[in-house]
């Protein structure tokens, strides 16, 4: 799982496991609250995880807003699936980690690199980590809907 700002494409916090447990995604997202506050609007797909009780409990005590893609939409939840695309691509299909420990140490290494130095496009070439300190040329252009740039809306998958 990982929670991105729309807006900035960052990576504000991840985590894995290899169960369909909902507990590492309640951390994780317990982690990009605590980090980074509190978004009005947190869009996610319709996984068990984000379904569940636990997970939404959560988002309801903060008063945050649940958006929720349409089933077997991956287009609605375009920013996290293109993130997951270049982990595989740029990552993990190149390094072939053999176990769960050295996976966690390149994905941390790699969502370091992903925020701090890789440019996208869609962001005038700036990093996520730019772009969400300063608030301006998003590539998400949240700004131009809501007209505010405190406005936030995380993602997640």
């Amino acid at each position: 799982m990982a929670v991105i700002d729309w807006y900035s494409r960052k990576v504000l916090s991840w985590r894995i496991s290899n169960s369909m447990d909902a507990s590492f995604c309640v951390d994780c997202l317990e982690d990009a609250l605590r980090e980074h506050g509190k978004p009005e609007i947190f869009n996610s797909d319709q996984g068990s995880q984000f379904t569940s009780k636990a997970f939404t409990d959560v988002l309801k005590r903060e008063g945050v807003d649940i958006s929720m893609d349409g089933r077997g939409r991956a287009l609605d939840n375009i920013f996290v699936e293109r993130l997951w695309r270049n982990v595989k691509y740029e990552d993990v299909y190149l390094k072939g980690y053999a176990n769960m420990a050295e996976l966690m140490v390149g994905l941390a290494q790699y969502f370091a690199f992903y925020n701090a130095e890789r440019p996208h496009q869609s962001l005038g070439y700036e990093t996520p980590a730019g772009v969400y300190r300063s608030g301006i040329g998003g590539g998400a252009l949240i700004i131009d809907k809501y007209g505010s740039v405190e406005m936030a809306v995380l993602e997640a998958a």
